[in-house]
């Protein structure tokens, strides 16, 4: 079963990990993991290395996590929030554009998102 789950939550964690700086990623343990492992092409890991991995993953991309705005990618913003592929776009394009997202009201500026999706989730979101 804990095979299943990991992966699962790598699986999920492959948007994270297929980008090279993994500064991007959360801190915590296991960090340092899955920048060897995933970053390193799916390099072949021990079990303590597994382990480490999947409570990383579990944390911070598990169901219950949060997506931070400032350095989500378009898929984790469709993902999460329940935005269309444009919505994601759009997203991404304003924060590159104007800069971090400080709070809900900066995410409901963003020009043809429905808001009423992102303040379904607004309990979701880190800044």
């Amino acid at each position: 079963m804990r095979r299943i789950c990991a992966l699962a939550l790598v699986s999920a964690g492959w948007l994270w990990c297929a980008d090279p700086q993994t500064e991007r990623l959360p801190p915590g343990p296991g960090k340092a993991e899955v920048g060897a492992v995933c970053v390193a092409c799916h390099a072949k890991a021990n079990d303590d290395q597994i382990a480490a991995i999947l409570d990383y993953l579990t944390l911070n991309f598990g169901k219950d996590s949060k997506i931070r705005v400032n350095t989500a990618p378009m898929v984790e913003f469709k993902a999460v929030l329940g935005l269309t592929a444009d919505e994601a776009d759009a997203m991404v394009a304003y924060r590159d554009a104007n800069g971090a997202f400080h709070n809900l009201s900066d995410l409901l500026k963003v020009a043809g998102v429905d808001g009423k999706k992102i303040e379904a989730k607004k309990d979701l979101l880190e800044f």
